[in-house]
């Protein structure tokens, strides 16, 4: 273990009580997506304290913290907003609670994915005692709206407050391994049109019902033909909701229509996935409108933001330099090889490089398996590891 690198090991375990106090602090504030506000106050505090050179809220809500100042930049990234409790019938203590006991910090947010954020914070607070120094900056965002949009926050981080990093850390949850990628997913709605009639004489008519019923069959077996990729996995389809609409329940409905989750693997597109359903359509003889919902969040800032729910599938290949500087850092500080994977679920990574292009590395605290699970918890263990990853990958990175 070289001599940086154990430095930054010792730092990060002298300050283990304080980054699963920092944890837990904030899991005791709700901070639904939206509703980030108290939370991002608490996080500005505990940046400030770790002696951050800056730290300021963009317009859209996103805390920012930097140190140093050079052309280069990195940036360590973790959203802030978390899900809903569910039922709390299957919770075996308060999410709220961030109770610290037995190894572990307890509550909703800690494993999605405020550990990443209070690691990072920590990462801050040794790269300032060892005085970094490079020619670079290093940017710590605590992110807004991803739960609701994910990605979002990152348009208006590098449309609208024209930060656009050289290499970006990930910090959702990846049980200490590191992360390069994994599928994008798309929300559709297919919209059909009858013509009503009454329900007693139903030839006068043309039923939605039966056109979106036939092209439900045809996309279920869709789904089992779609693209593979032998690191992501198999593109999928499945529909979560179907509407329709009559001017009464004795009437032929003249209106129907199909919501469509699409997860797509690597070569699947917006304009890939709209021509398998339009092929659906003219084979049917069914005519229909494809569209792409559109998000328009508000954030807590009052500011109103939005993009179309399209969120592109990503990956860095393994020898990309992003990757492979993370493979030497965990080897330097944890005297082990890394697993290199991916997540199942999406991530601020779709906007990042599936739009933007920028390399990402994942590395976060916590089991993804938690993510949006009751009885949430997360090991101060990892908290402690985490830090130690991204201090020494700040001082270790070449961009």
């Amino acid at each position: 273990m070289n001599e940086l690198a154990n430095k930054i090991n010792e730092l990060a375990q002298k300050y283990a009580d304080l980054t699963a106090k920092n944890l837990s602090d904030i899991v005791k504030v709700k901070s639904l997506s939206g509703q980030e506000e108290q939370v991002q106050q608490i996080y500005k505090k505990q940046m400030e304290d770790a002696g951050f050179d800056e730290v300021f809220i963009d317009p859209l809500g996103n805390l920012i913290g930097r140190i140093g100042n050079g052309p280069k930049i990195l940036t360590i990234d973790a959203h802030i907003d978390t899900v809903d409790f569910g039922n709390l019938d299957n919770w075996d203590f308060d999410p709220l609670s961030g109770e610290i006991k037995d190894g572990f910090v307890y509550g909703r947010g800690s494993v999605d994915q405020e550990g990443g954020a209070a690691s990072f914070i920590t990462a801050g607070r040794i790269m300032k005692e060892l005085g970094f120094d490079r020619d670079m900056t290093v940017y710590f965002t605590c992110t807004v709206l991803e739960e609701d949009s994910d990605g979002l926050c990152w348009k208006y981080i590098i449309e609208e407050d024209k930060i656009k990093p050289d290499a970006v850390i990930i910090t959702e949850p990846t049980n200490l391994n590191i992360y390069r990628g994994h599928r994008g997913r798309m929300e559709l709605m297919i919209v059909f049109h009858g013509v009503s009639a009454h329900g007693s004489a139903p030839e006068r008519g043309d039923n939605a019902i039966y056109k979106a019923s036939r092209v439900a069959l045809e996309i279920e077996k869709l789904n089992e033909r779609l693209k593979y990729d032998p690191f992501l996995g198999k593109g999928s389809v499945t529909i979560s909701e179907f509407k329709s609409g009559a001017p009464s329940q004795c009437s032929v409905a003249d209106y129907a229509h199909l919501y469509l989750d699409r997860r797509l693997t690597w070569g699947e597109t917006k304009e890939t996935v709209i021509a398998e359903l339009q092929e659906i359509l003219d084979r049917l003889g069914i005519d229909a409108e494809i569209k792409i919902p559109y998000y328009k969040g508000k954030a807590w800032t009052g500011l109103e933001y939005g993009m179309e729910k399209y969120y592109p599938t990503w990956k860095i290949d393994e020898n990309h330099n992003v990757i492979q500087t993370g493979r030497q850092v965990f080897k330097d500080l944890f005297d082990k090889e890394p697993v290199i994977d991916k997540w199942t679920f999406s991530t601020n990574g779709v906007v990042i490089n599936g739009i933007y292009n920028i390399p990402i590395i994942g590395f976060g605290p916590g089991n993804e398996v938690m993510a949006h699970a009751p009885n949430e918890k997360t090991p101060i263990d990892h908290l402690v590891k985490a830090s130690a990853f991204y201090a020494l990958y700040a001082f270790t990175v070449n961009l």
